[in-house]
């Protein structure tokens, strides 16, 4: 039996048929500023307050944007952006770091059973990977991420010693969607996912 919760303690589309350009950028995972691009364009139907440049958009509108955008709907659930990690060189810190982000939970998985395991578990937006230094292997584990029912919308980053710009433009070539070089640390990995989950602008 599922949990009960609390009337104040839904989601932002239990609680709303209409939302702010602040609550669609939380659910999306991006700027606010990227939300008025959105609306601006014509891309993300919505209307504003009459004497005001607030914008509101309807849940329905946004749902519909989701869906054309391949964004995932349990996005929806809370806004929250829920970051697997795969290197077991990732640097001390990396939960601490995106402990204070109100938009982001980090997992961080040290084995590929651990991460298989972890990844049914939440459900990934974002997946961080150790290429290592065989390219080929590299752009297969891409492809199948992609290509998986489960997670083929999340975002995927490539880490590795060996990532320049020649082989970075390479790996995104075969679909991901940023590239990390490490060393890193837990802030440049901050600044990837927020760079890669902000990609549809």
């Amino acid at each position: 039996m599922a949990p009960q919760r609390h009337a104040d303690q839904g989601t932002i589309a239990d609680r709303k048929a209409v939302l702010t350009t602040g609550d669609v950028a939380r659910i999306c995972h991006v700027a606010p500023r990227t939300v008025s691009k959105w609306f601006d364009s014509g891309r993300l139907r919505g209307y504003r307050i009459p004497g005001s440049r607030d914008r509101r958009i309807p849940l329905p509108q946004l749902v519909a944007f989701m869906r054309a955008h391949g964004i995932p709907l349990d996005a929806l659930d809370g806004g929250i952006c829920r970051v697997l990690v795969l290197d077991c060189d990732a640097p001390a810190g990396v939960q601490e770091a995106f402990a204070g982000s109100d938009r982001c939970r980090v997992h961080v998985a040290s084995n590929e059973f651990e991460a298989g395991m972890l990844a049914e578990q939440v459900s990934p937006h974002v997946i961080v990977v150790d290429v290592g230094p065989d390219e080929s292997a590299a752009a297969d584990i891409c492809r199948n991420i992609k290509a998986s029912p489960a997670f083929g919308s999340a975002k995927v980053i490539a880490t590795g010693a060996q990532i320049d710009q020649r082989l970075g433009q390479r790996l995104s070539a075969v679909g991901f969607d940023a590239c990390l070089r490490k060393p890193y640390t837990a802030a440049d990995l901050v600044r990837a996912v927020e760079e890669a989950t902000n990609l549809i602008t």
